[in-house]
C-alpha cells in the first residue's frame, strides 16, 4: 500500500484557515453580544432602536468594508511607508478568492469598532445620522488606523514612524486599533449629540437614567466574553508551522499565552471593578463587574502574546479598577452623556493597556517601545477624533444628529421605526424610569382603554 504523499505546508495551511474562519464566525458571535449588553442598558423604550443599529452595523458594514473600506487599509499603508502602494492591487481581494478568508477575518474587526458607537449616543440620535457614521467608519476613518498599523503603514516596523525609531507598535488584537477607535468616536458623538433629556438638573448635576434590563447587560456581557477568545486566541492565526526538516509543528506555546493572558485579564478586570464599586457605592454592583471585565479583555487585547502572565493580570486589573472613575470623570467633569460607558470601557482601558506592554514586556523594558506606544495610542486617539467630529458635523448638517424632543420624549422605537419591543409597558418617559410603567386594562362601553399603573423602578446612576 503506497502511502499518502501530502506537501506538509498545504496541511498547514488549510487548518490555519479553517481556524481563521471558526474564529471569524466567533468574533462575529460578539454581534448578538453587543445588542443586549447595549439593550439592557437603554429604557424599554429605546430597546428597538438599539437592535435596528446592531444590525445595521453588521449589515450596512461588512458591504461598505468589502467595497471601500478592506482596500482603503491597504492604500493608507502604503502611503505612510516606504513601500508605496498600488491602487488595483489594493482591491484585489474582491477578484481573488484566495484572498476572502482574510478579508472575512478583517471585516469582523471593522465591524467591532462600529457597534461600539452605537452604545455611547443610545436614546436620542436620529437614525439616518447614525446610517452614515457607521457606513463612514467601516469605509473610512477604521480602515485608515487599520492601514496606520497592521497593513504595514506610519505605525508598524516598516512604516515611516516605526523606521525611524527602530521598532513597531504593539497592539497584537486591537486593543487600540479596534476598541480605542471606537471608543473614542463614541465619546466624540455622545458630545456632538448632546445629554439625553434629564439627564443633567439646571445645576449641571447628574441624574440617573437607569436602563431597563440588568439580565440583558449581564447576559451580553458573557456572550461578548465567550466571542472575545476568538478575538484574541483567533488572532494568533498560526495553529500549525512548518518546520525546517519539513514536518510540522503545533503552535501550542503561544496560542497557550495568550488563551491564558486573556482569561486573566478577564477575571482580574472582573474583581477589581468589583472591588472600587464596593468601595464607591458601598454595596458591589453587578453592571459595574460587567463593564469591568470587558474593560479588563480590552487592556490586554493588544498585549497577550507580548506580556508575562502576571503583567497580564495586571494590566486586566487596571483596566478594571479604572472603568469606573473614568466613566465619572466622563459624566460629571466632562458633561458627556455615555450611556453605555463605552470611552471607559474600550477608549480609556484600550489606551492604557496598550501603552503599558513595554512595562511587562516578556523580554523586558524598552524605553523605545514605550515612547512608541505612547505615540501610537496618540495618534490614532488624533485622528479618530478629528474624523468623527468632521463625519458628525456633517450628518449634522444634513439630517440633524438629533431626533426631537417629542420623539425623544415617546422613544425611538415609536419615532424612528413605528415598533413597541414590550407593547405591554407604557410611559417609560421619565429620566428615573427603568423597565417602564406596566399598563392596565380597564374596561370601557367602546371596547378597552390603557391607563398608567404609578408604580415605578430605580436604579443605578449608568
Amino acid at each position: 500500500m503506497i502511502p499518502l504523499q501530502v506537501d506538509p505546508a498545504v496541511v498547514a495551511q488549510g487548518i490555519n484557515y479553517v481556524w481563521v474562519l471558526v474564529v471569524s464566525f466567533l468574533i462575529f458571535f460578539m454581534q448578538p453580544g453587543f445588542a443586549l449588553l447595549e439593550a439592557g442598558q437603554v429604557r424599554a423604550k429605546n430597546v428597538g432602536n438599539v437592535l435596528m443599529k446592531n444590525m445595521t452595523d453588521w449589515a450596512l458594514g461588512v458591504l461598505v468594508y468589502f467595497i471601500v473600506g478592506a482596500g482603503v487599509a491597504t492604500i493608507v499603508g502604503g502611503l505612510t511607508s516606504p513601500g508605496g502602494f498600488d491602487a488595483a492591487a489594493a482591491f484585489s481581494y474582491i477578484g481573488d478568492s484566495g484572498t476572502w478568508i482574510d478579508w472575512l477575518f478583517g471585516a469582523v474587526f471593522a465591524m467591532t469598532a462600529a457597534t461600539i458607537v452605537s452604545g455611547a449616543v443610545a436614546e436620542r440620535m436620529d437614525f439616518r445620522a447614525y446610517v452614515v457614521f457607521a457606513a463612514t467608519i467601516t469605509g473610512f476613518i477604521y480602515p485608515v488606523v487599520q492601514g496606520l498599523t497592521w497593513s504595514g503603514g506610519l505605525l508598524s516596523g516598516s512604516g515611516f514612524l516605526g523606521a525611524a525609531l527602530g521598532v513597531g507598535y504593539l497592539d497584537f488584537a486591537g486593543a487600540t486599533v479596534v476598541h480605542m477607535c471606537g471608543g473614542v468616536a463614541g465619546l466624540v458623538g455622545a458630545k456632538m449629540v448632546g445629554p439625553r433629556k434629564g439627564r443633567f438638573d439646571e445645576n449641571g448635576e447628574s441624574q440617573p437614567i437607569p436602563g431597563h434590563s440588568m439580565l440583558l447587560a449581564v447576559l451580553g456581557t458573557l456572550i461578548l466574553a465567550f466571542g472575545w477568545y476568538g478575538f484574541n486566541v483567533g488572532t494568533q492565526a498560526t495553529v500549525l508551522a512548518t518546520t525546517e526538516s519539513g514536518g510540522l509543528e503545533f503552535m501550542g506555546a503561544a496560542l497557550g499565552r495568550v488563551a491564558l493572558v486573556t482569561t486573566l485579564g478577564m477575571g482580574a478586570g472582573a474583581v477589581a471593578a468589583m472591588l472600587v464599586s464596593t468601595s464607591y457605592q458601598g454595596k458591589p454592583d453587578p453592571l459595574w463587574m460587567a463593564n469591568g471585565l470587558l474593560a479588563g479583555l480590552v487592556a490586554v487585547t493588544g498585549a497577550v502574546p507580548h506580556v508575562t502572565w502576571w503583567g497580564g493580570l495586571v494590566l486586566g486589573a487596571i483596566g478594571g479598577a479604572i472603568v469606573l472613575p473614568a466613566y465619572r470623570w466622563t459624566v460629571d467633569s466632562l458633561k458627556i452623556d455615555d450611556v453605555c460607558g463605552v470611552f471607559a470601557v474600550h477608549g480609556v482601558a484600550g489606551a492604557v493597556g496598550t501603552a503599558l506592554i513595554p512595562v511587562f514586556a516578556v523580554g523586558g523594558f524598552s524605553a523605545t517601545q514605550l515612547v512608541m506606544q505612547v505615540a501610537g495610542v496618540g495618534i490614532i486617539a488624533l485622528w479618530t477624533i478629528a474624523a468623527s467630529a468632521a463625519v458628525f458635523a456633517l450628518t449634522d448638517v444634513i439630517f440633524g444628529l438629533r431626533v426631537s424632543e417629542e420623539e425623544e420624549l415617546e422613544g425611538l422605537d415609536i419615532g424612528e421605526h413605528g415598533v413597541s419591543v414590550y407593547p405591554e409597558f407604557v410611559g417609560d418617559s421619565g429620566p428615573d424610569r427603568g423597565l417602564g410603567t406596566p399598563a392596565k386594562a380597564t374596561a370601557t362601553d367602546g371596547g378597552v382603554t390603557i391607563t398608567e399603573n404609578t408604580t415605578e423602578n430605580g436604579g443605578e446612576d449608568q
